[in-house]
């Protein structure tokens, strides 16, 4: 939303996600458009990389923690491995060591399907690891997303 306002309502969230699914389509566009020039094994481990050690981790301690609670350090490496940045990062490592492959568009199609079908962006240190409604956020939600802001600064 903005510097002061740090949080979505359903709308704005879904508008958030379409864009994301705009940047899906296109490079999942151009990914098919060259399907015959893939390395197929670059593709495989490229797109598996970022969940093999951003989410495979947590979500195994979550599971396991009998009272799903894990680590920051999961957090952090989610975090990490589902950055644009990182991946741009890795991404441009790649082609000035390599140069360019039409299998490095795993990279956003990963992370913007991520964000686009799932609605998954960074996740924080106060919500759970998986998706969990947290009782504050659905609290304040219903407010926030009704009441509009002149409203709610005359209470």
């Amino acid at each position: 939303m903005d510097g002061h306002n740090l949080c979505q309502t359903p709308t704005t969230y879904l508008l958030l996600r379409l864009e994301y699914l705009f940047g899906l389509l296109v490079a999942a566009g151009f990914f098919l458009a060259h399907l015959g020039e893939v390395r197929w094994w670059v593709a495989v481990v490229l797109f598996a990389y970022v969940d093999v050690i951003g989410y495979l981790p947590g979500a195994i301690a979550y599971h396991r923690s009998p009272d799903r609670r894990v680590c920051r350090v999961y957090y952090v490496l989610y975090n990490t491995m589902h950055s644009l940045s990182v991946q741009g990062a890795v991404l441009g490592l790649w082609v000035l060591l390599y140069g360019w492959e039409w299998a490095l568009l795993v990279l956003p199609i990963h992370l913007f399907g991520d964000r686009a079908l799932f609605g998954n962006f960074a996740k924080s240190f106060t919500v759970s690891f998986e998706p969990v409604p947290h009782p504050s956020v659905q609290s304040a939600l219903r407010d926030f997303a009704t009441v509009p802001w002149h409203e709610a600064a005359a209470r």
